[in-house]
């Protein structure tokens, strides 16, 4: 089969190259999946179990990208819940080999079954930035209607999802981000918006829950935002600031069928819209994820048309 794969930790993105790989072979509980659509974190690069596994043995080349949405090709031993010929979509095991490829192992637990009327490009975006807002706010935030949030990022993949989860839960979600992000995270449901670069961010006042996805100076001064009983949440590593009356907590993202099933829904009924950029094949896939200028929305490589 054809896939991206990386072999050079410092060169990033950068040293992707698309070969050929023998396909994968479903273990006990996996499934096999023809993958339609695939999307990928530029993070991941910095991932150390992009490079090595839980045993941290290397492991390179690896195959990176952890969505995917395609339909399920063969069952491993014992694999119950899903079936042969199934539209699925989901995230992989961040220590096995991703998603950038025509075809993946991954364990039958990590997916949900992909609606008929969802398109495989939308269903692939879905995974890792809906189920990080999903988890921050409702796991970790506990957030309660008539709460406010502080969205950082709010135009990005992640804050555009926080932003409409949110307003959906009752909430009152500040947005921020660049001057140029404004109207985009006001349409994606923000009622205020901050630039960062221009605007202060103390202004704002008190939050009841920050989503941070920034870190650095702007978690450290959104710590102090925070009213007594309230939350930073964060996806960027251990908090480096907390709030004098509050939590912070930082999380890595799981999948969750249910919770994909939530998401997916919302996207068919209308209430969830997707934040999706550019749009390649695989052959195109290594200039894709490489690009030379600031993208607006996610990169998702649609491996078969």
């Amino acid at each position: 089969m054809k896939a991206i794969v990386v072999t050079d930790q410092a060169a990033g993105t950068a040293g992707m190259t698309l070969t050929e790989r023998p396909e994968p072979e479903p273990a006990i509980n996996d499934v096999a999946v023809r993958i339609h659509a695939s999307g990928f974190v530029p993070t991941e690069m910095a991932w150390p179990s992009t490079w090595t596994d839980r045993l941290d043995r290397d492991r390179a080349p690896s195959i990176p990208g952890h969505e995917l949405a395609g339909v399920v090709t063969a069952l491993g031993y014992g694999t119950t819940g899903l079936s042969v010929g199934q539209r699925v979509f989901g995230l992989t095991d961040w220590y096995r080999d991703g998603t950038l490829a025509e075809y993946a192992a991954v364990e039958a637990r990590n997916l949900a079954p992909l609606p008929g009327d969802v398109d495989f490009t939308v269903g692939a975006s879905l995974p890792i930035s809906g189920l990080t807002a999903w988890q921050g706010l409702f796991e970790h935030g506990h957030l309660q209607a008539g709460q406010s949030v502080l969205a950082h990022g709010a135009a990005g993949a992640v804050g555009a999802m926080v932003t409409q989860l949110a307003r959906e839960a009752g909430a009152y979600v500040i947005g921020t981000g660049r001057a140029a992000d404004r109207q985009k995270a006001l349409d994606f449901g923000a009622m205020e918006f901050v630039d960062l670069d221009n605007d202060t961010l103390e202004d704002v006042g008190e939050v009841d829950l920050v989503f941070d996805v920034i870190g650095g100076d702007i978690q450290k001064r959104s710590a102090g935002l925070i009213r007594a009983g309230g939350t930073l949440v964060t996806v960027v590593g251990p908090p480096e600031a907390r709030p004098a009356h509050g939590l912070a907590i930082d999380f890595v993202v799981e999948s969750d069928r249910a919770q994909l099933g939530e998401i997916v829904q919302r996207v068919r009924d209308g209430r969830l819209r997707t934040n999706i950029g550019n749009v390649a094949t695989l052959d195109d896939a290594v200039a894709a994820l490489n690009p030379t200028e600031r993208r607006e929305g996610k990169t998702i490589i649609r491996v078969r048309p």
